[in-house]
């Protein structure tokens, strides 16, 4: 990389500035965070494009995809598996080169607009009156810029519509929200409150039950629907960048007001992707016979492992096939997810996100650096004790990665990289002291105050 001190230069001083404005508790107008963001993303896009160091997956990956939409192909097969999503941002990769606009621009156009629409979102989904100085972290966040600008890896653009859809969901007020509350109603039989699965049944799935009434329309179910409906159709976007937002939907859910905003917005969500699907044949000239194979490439995720965590230390460090890693790895998430869902249901649902976020990073066996952006706009919104110790460890990882590591020829290359992923253990402690554990049990504006047990109300028999 030709332009790698340069570009050291800037991400540390954008650190730096980012934790003094943190100190001296600056909170610049808006736009002057966006100018930031537009001006230190701007300057690293040039110089990368002008780099004679370029991704691989960037040049024959991303960029055969663009080329396939512009000869009128599929994107997915005539990259041969290169590009293995919807080919949403494809189209847009097509338009671009269509425009006479290099490559080497082009595709990290799309990532560096989706960033800088990012640094206003993350002032929304902060609130408050500290909403612009989370605003200007995120423009001077190290790991976005290494992401969006030299990488041009899509993780932007899921993460800018992803975001949105948080946004919209929350809609109006307080930025604070609380999570789950429900209480459980319990009958009393002689004096004695008493509940089972036989009176339970009809009290939640029978007529006039707690299902029941929720699906009923309540005096301000239009504008919920809407709300609703409006945040599935951004999350379905960023599930057509890359499949992974589907961490997000619990949090998204937990935030809209009721359940038939919830049912529409899942709808919406899973319509949105399908369209993008039952359209290939339109848009990117794939004939019927050849969608099955398309969704096959698209579900197909080779097992390789070795690059960060704790797979590195049974691989050497170096990437390998090893199905028995990568499906002890998966499981391993999912059930973290889980923990993490039902530990923070009653929090903040921000806050829950950013713990499932972070407990991805610390149990998956297999990630690449611009994995690491997926928790970022969460956590610079509402920042955790450990916060900048992770957000610090992280890019300093990453830009080692990008920065230092490109340097060399491709033997010496393997054998830095070697160390370099076996390093990253030290992080999952830092990132796991991240997750909000002081903030498990949240409570909002408007709504009953929240408990750590349920609540159980008796009532007198008729």
């Amino acid at each position: 990389m030709d332009y790698a001190v340069l570009t050291g230069i800037v991400l540390v001083a954008g650190v730096l500035l980012a934790l003094v404005a943190q100190w001296r508790d600056w909170r610049p107008p808006l736009i002057v965070a966006i100018l930031v963001g537009v001006a230190v993303r701007v300057l690293i896009m040039y110089t990368s494009a002008i780099d004679t160091w370029q991704p691989v997956d960037f040049v024959e990956s991303f960029k055969p995809a663009g080329e396939a939409v512009l000869r009128g192909e599929d994107p997915v097969l005539a990259s041969e598996g290169g590009w293995h999503f919807l080919p949403t941002i494809p189209y847009v990769y097509g338009i671009l080169l269509w425009l006479g606009i290099p490559w080497e621009y082009a595709g990290r156009l799309v990532t560096v607009v989706a960033d800088i629409v990012l640094i206003p979102l993350v002032a929304k989904l902060a609130g408050g009156p500290k909403a612009s100085l989370r605003a200007l972290q995120y423009a001077l966040s190290p790991l976005a810029l290494l992401v969006a600008s030299v990488h041009g890896q899509v993780e932007p653009v899921a993460l800018v519509f992803g975001v949105a859809a948080f946004v919209v969901a929350r809609g109006p007020g307080s930025p604070e929200r609380a999570g789950m509350t429900t209480d459980v109603v319990a009958k009393v039989r002689k004096g004695v409150a008493a509940y089972g699965l036989r009176d339970s049944i009809p009290r939640v799935i029978g007529r006039g039950g707690m299902l029941h009434r929720a699906m009923l329309p309540g005096p301000d179910d239009r504008a919920h629907l809407k709300r609703g409906a409006l945040a599935g159709v951004l999350m379905g976007l960023a599930l057509c960048a890359k499949s992974w937002p589907i961490w997000l939907i619990p949090g998204m859910l937990l935030l809209l007001p009721n359940l038939r905003s919830r049912v529409a917005a899942v709808f919406t969500t899973g319509l949105v992707p399908l369209f993008f699907l039952v359209t290939l044949p339109i848009f990117a000239g794939t004939s019927l016979q050849q969608i099955p194979e398309v969704i096959n490439t698209i579900r197909d995720i080779r097992p390789i492992v070795g690059e960060w965590g704790w797979t590195p230390h049974f691989t050497g460090g170096d990437w390998a096939l090893r199905p028995d890693l990568a499906t002890f790895g998966t499981n391993l998430i999912y059930i973290s997810v889980v923990a993490v869902v039902l530990y923070w249901r009653r929090a903040d649902p921000i806050d829950m996100t950013t713990a499932i976020l972070l407990v991805f990073m610390v149990m998956t066996p297999r990630l690449g650096a611009q994995y690491l952006l997926w928790f970022m706009p969460f956590l610079v919104a509402r920042p955790t004790r450990f916060a900048w110790p992770a957000i610090i460890g992280v890019s300093t990882w990453a830009a080692y990665g990008y920065l230092y590591m490109t340097q060399f020829d491709s033997g010496t290359w393997w054998a830095l990289h070697s160390e370099w992923s076996r390093a990253s253990i030290v992080l999952l402690p830092v990132l796991a002291l991240a997750m909000p554990w002081g903030r498990r049990i949240a409570t909002a504006p408007g709504l009953a105050t929240l408990e750590p047990q349920t609540k159980v109300k008796a009532t007198s028999p008729a």
